[in-house]
């Protein structure tokens, strides 16, 4: 799981455009979620994204969690409240 470090709202991109932090992590979440090996950390991705007002994130979440198990969603949800305590 990555850790950022909040110094703003905003992290940059490799074009050198800021982008708010929740869409940093939808994106994040997106790209795992392709990854069968990942959906926990998607999950959890767009959780975060979710609380923090993207849109499409709850619908990501929702879906990716309709093909995962109580214990796996569970353990996203336990890693997304970690996230949120450390930043």
């Amino acid at each position: 799981m990555a850790r950022f470090e909040l110094q703003d709202a905003d992290f940059g991109t490799a074009l050198g455009t800021a982008m708010p932090l929740g869409d940093t992590l939808f994106a994040m979440g997106l790209r795992l979620a392709a990854d069968p090996a990942q959906i926990v950390s998607a999950h959890m991705y767009f959780n975060l994204a979710d609380r923090m007002g993207v849109e499409d994130a709850a619908f990501h979440r929702q879906d990716l969690a309709g093909g995962m198990t109580r214990v796996q969603v569970a353990r996203a949800q336990r890693l997304a409240r970690e996230w949120l305590a450390r930043n």
